[in-house]
């Protein structure tokens, strides 16, 4: 099995930053897509940034946030600059993880974390 943690959530004001973090344990063998979707209230969840293991991303909120990831560490990193209150929605956190050499990669999700942006 493998556990995936959030931290960094919390409130923010307009035009605030916040560095959410997520770290991944348990039975790894490799990790190889990372990501950040978010779910707001009566939306479905989207995508908001995906990392691979090499660095390379996509991202859904150009300009504003940053995806980064320590494959040492196994964690991925979402920085979140110039917020907005449409913004405001449960961030969680996605991996790719395969527990041996042998065997397919399984999807992963954290718990949440939630981001409020208000005044």
């Amino acid at each position: 099995q493998v556990q995936l943690v959030e931290s960094g959530g919390g409130l923010v004001q307009p035009g605030g930053s916040l560095r959410l973090s997520c770290a991944a344990s348990g039975s790894i063998f490799r990790i190889y897509a990372m990501g950040w979707y978010r779910q707001a209230p009566g939306k479905q969840r989207e995508l908001v940034a995906r990392i691979s293991r090499d660095g390379n991303y996509t991202d859904s909120v150009k300009g504003r946030y940053t995806i980064s990831r320590d494959n040492a560490k196994n964690t991925v990193d979402l920085q979140m600059n110039s917020l907005k209150p449409e913004d405001t929605a449960v961030y969680y956190c996605n991996a790719a993880v395969s527990s041996s050499s042998s065997s397919p990669p399984y999807n992963y999700w954290g718990q949440g974390t939630q981001v409020t942006v208000s005044s």
